[in-house]
């Protein structure tokens, strides 16, 4: 039987990722929300605004507890290595604070 790959070993558990120009783009969130239930785990990124009453949630992920633990573990390996390249990230006690025309001039009523 002819050989249709000529050479060419595939991996069997290689996986293609697609990723779209619009997903590529990504999605800025200053604020996450995390729910969980026996069998899910919800985590909202919210983009909130001073001086806007309403945040915005603009993705909501919705994974497997297994996925949640693995994807802690991915996050922890990150920082660890995003420190030792650029020192520890400071991390404050307090919300961010963000300067009262933040996002463009206030309206007058």
């Amino acid at each position: 039987m002819a050989d249709d790959h000529k050479g060419k070993k595939e991996n069997p558990n290689q996986i293609n990722i697609e990723l779209s120009e619009e997903v590529a783009e990504g999605v800025y969130s200053n604020l996450a929300m995390i729910a969980h239930s026996n069998s899910e785990f919800v985590i909202d990124f919210i983009r909130l605004m001073p001086g806007v009453p309403k945040a915005k949630v603009k993705s909501r992920i919705v994974i497997t507890p297994e996925h949640a633990k693995r994807l802690l573990t991915a996050l922890n390996e990150n920082i660890h290595k995003y420190e030792e390249t650029f020192g520890p990230i400071k991390k404050t006690e307090e919300a961010p604070k963000f300067p009262i025309n933040f996002g463009g001039t206030m309206g007058e009523a």
